[in-house]
């Protein structure tokens, strides 16, 4: 792969899933890269495809229509070069410690055994400022401290890639603001790549040095965006966010518009 290629290369994808009485498109002919120490965030309202879309990178469901390559290699399945974090508090193993819960994710894997594991484990718990807790377990911590374990678990695999679907949806507005400002933190030491999916404009103007914005189901791209994190004041005399939101909803206002109208 040159240095000039994509770590991730999304083309043309469209995923579909089936309900019990329906056959759903949820993307439409996506396209989008991701380069290496990238913090690429996909943003858009529910229900437009941006967790289905990091279930496709992450290799637990196929494309109907596209391909997604990493590393230019097709994903075709599920492996330790992707790791996902979501934002449910139950995806830590609740017999386990925080140490054994990250170590385990290692040794699982095949990555790393014994010492070597363990020792990894504990650099990446004390990433997260959880090493007085690294004989806790699960029901011991704060939402946000069991967040923090799934993210030194993510980190310690050292993947490609780290997908995290809306991960701090579920915290209090401060606790989410502080990991938000943790994961930055995080990344300026390690310039790992990361695929981030959220529906907060905010979060996506703070995390994201790139933003792809999705239109409502079923999703496709309306564009995507620079951030340097400052939310600044455009030429059009709009800040960041504000033009974000004009761009995702302007469309949805006048068809409410026009439907009321009539």
């Amino acid at each position: 792969m040159a240095l000039s290629d994509p770590l991730l290369a999304v083309r043309g994808v469209t995923l579909q899933y089936k309900t019990k009485d329906h056959l759903v498109t949820a993307t439409y002919r996506v396209d989008f890269d991701v380069r290496a120490s990238d913090r690429f965030v996909i943003l858009g309202p529910s229900g437009c495809g941006k967790s289905t879309l990091l279930k496709a990178v992450g290799g637990y469901m196929q494309p109907v229509e596209g391909t997604i390559h990493l590393n230019g290699t097709q994903i075709r399945k599920p492996g330790p070069d992707r790791v996902m974090v979501f934002q449910e508090f139950d995806q830590l193993l609740p017999w386990k410690t925080v140490k054994q819960n990250v170590t385990f994710a290692l040794t699982s894997s095949g990555r790393l055994k014994g010492a070597q594991a363990e020792e990894r484990a504990m650099n990446y718990i004390a990433k997260v400022n959880l090493t007085k807790f690294a004989d806790s377990y699960p029901h011991m911590l704060s939402g946000g401290m069991k967040q923090r374990v799934a993210l030194a678990r993510g980190m310690a695999m050292e993947p490609d890639i780290l997908l995290m679907d809306e991960p701090f949806a579920a915290l209090d507005a401060l606790t989410r603001r502080k990991m938000q400002e943790e994961l930055l933190q995080l990344w300026q030491g390690t310039r790992f790549t990361v695929l981030f999916v959220t529906h907060s404009i905010p979060e996506a103007v703070l995390i994201g040095n790139r933003i792809l914005l999705m239109s409502p189901h079923p999703g496709q791209v309306k564009a995507e965006l620079n951030s340097d994190g400052t939310d600044p004041v455009g030429g059009d005399g709009m800040k960041l966010s504000e033009r974000i939101h004009h761009m995702l909803f302007s469309d949805q206002v006048e068809q409410e518009r026009q439907t009321y109208a009539k």
